[in-house]
């Protein structure tokens, strides 16, 4: 009779230590970067088979800080994340694949009440540490490329030059760090 070390472990998002952010074009000429201050989630890490691994991730929308108080105003009307009307962004995974040395979680974003999968390029999850408070901690960071549009994020402004106002192009990255369950 065999007995098998189990790998699996529980996982919450540690929000003092993680972030969730965002860039896009703005005026066709420089990146604008923002983030969202409020992000909770979970994850079920099977070291043994990743395959069997899920995450999951809210954040509150009406959380967006750009370091400019009239577009943050701006981005949580109907214009753009509507946050009365869907108050949270969430990514709910449906893979994990190792690739080589990288790891890729498609799942489901859900973002202003349109869900589309992308696909997460992930760099971490495979060194756990202790704190100083003895809780055990691991991180990682993600990121991906969606177009606004395709989340019904359509609003712009026509630029005199020509262009818009607003890229469509925009890359979300994820930093969080994890701390063990139980």
């Amino acid at each position: 009779m065999s007995t098998q070390t189990t790998q699996i472990a529980n996982w919450e998002i540690d929000p003092a230590h993680s972030s969730a952010s965002f860039s896009v074009r703005h005026m066709m000429i420089a990146k604008v970067h923002g983030g969202f201050t409020k992000l909770s989630g979970s994850l079920h890490l099977d070291r043994a088979n990743p395959s069997k691994s899920t995450v999951e991730a809210v954040i509150d929308a009406s959380s967006v800080d750009t370091r400019e108080a009239k577009r943050d105003e701006h981005l949580r009307s109907a214009d753009f994340f509507d946050v009365q009307k869907f108050p949270s962004i969430t990514f709910k995974s449906k893979s994990f694949r190792q690739d080589g040395g990288d790891l890729q979680i498609a799942g489901d974003l859900t973002l202003h009440g349109v869900t589309r999968e992308v696909i997460l390029a992930v760099e971490g999850l495979d060194s756990e540490m202790k704190d100083p408070w003895g809780n055990t901690k691991i991180g990682a960071s993600a990121s991906t490329k969606i177009k606004r549009k395709d989340f019904g994020l359509n609003w712009n402004a026509a630029l005199e030059t020509g262009g818009v106002l607003v890229g469509d192009d925009v890359t979300i990255t994820l930093d969080v760090q994890f701390a063990k369950k139980g």
